[in-house]
């Protein structure tokens, strides 16, 4: 396996790479990635309604990492695990120019992506009977979420889901990138923890189910900006550690 101060050099050229990209590139990268984590979302699902009581987190655990099995094998672009920019970026190594670029455009491709597989899934008839009825009720649970709470449980997501990226960054085979992301991401998704691009796939299949009877706004506020803020925080705490720890001592060095 690589040690941390490998990645955190290795990770140097791969932000060069991320926020010099073309944007067209980035974009598709993006669309990619937010139909990745998707997917994941569409699986979870129908895992978790076909499921009952406590086990249904369970089940939603174990099928979810999918996703970002997906985005870190096939190299897509995904706005939350692109938060650990933020070391690269305190060690000078990139500007604040590319990073914005780079959060802009993998945000923007990330729910295009995750809304062109949501309306696959709904007009595919796949959400169902009680799929449907499940995926609309998680949607309303996030929106009548406390700002404050989906806020912290954005910052706790990110944070392993950047611990995922970075453990998978150590790893040299494409198993052992996807055993390193496994079980961060199964803890997020069993504790409740909000990812900001996996509801975008959330918010919009529920629309195209229910019409929009459930709050909106509030899915929206609750449901992805404090979610999205948070993931942002959180991937940067760590992005911190990881700088004074690695990036900085090269730079001493």
């Amino acid at each position: 396996m690589n040690k941390p101060i490998e990645i955190a050099n290795n990770y140097i050229s791969i932000a060069n790479e991320k926020t010099s990209m073309a944007w067209h590139k980035l974009l598709i990268l993006a669309v990619l990635a937010g139909a990745f984590i998707a997917l994941a979302g569409a699986l979870a699902t129908v895992a978790g309604a076909l499921s009952s009581g406590s086990n249904a987190a369970i089940i939603k655990g174990a099928v979810f990492p999918l996703g970002l099995m997906l985005v870190v094998v096939c190299g897509a672009e995904l706005f939350t695990g692109n938060c650990l920019l933020v070391a690269p970026l305190l060690n000078r190594n990139i500007k604040v120019k590319g990073i914005l670029k780079n959060w802009g455009l993998a945000y923007l491709g990330n729910f295009i992506g995750a809304t062109l597989i949501a309306v696959l899934v709904v007009y595919s008839k796949t959400y169902s009977g009680d799929i449907g009825v499940t995926a609309v009720a998680t949607v309303t649970a996030k929106s009548k979420l406390n700002f404050g709470i989906a806020l912290l449980k954005g910052i706790l997501c990110n944070m392993l889901v950047c611990l995922a990226v970075w453990m998978a960054f150590a790893s040299k085979s494409a198993a052992g990138k996807m055993l390193a992301v496994y079980m961060p991401v199964f803890a997020f998704v069993v504790c409740g923890f909000e990812h900001s691009i996996a509801n975008m796939y959330y918010i919009m299949s529920a629309v195209m189910v229910d019409g929009g009877g459930f709050n909106f706004g509030y899915a929206l506020l609750n449901g992805l900006l404090a979610p999205t803020i948070g993931n942002i925080i959180g991937g940067a705490l760590l992005a911190v550690a990881f700088w004074a720890l690695y990036f900085k001592r090269k730079e001493n060095a």
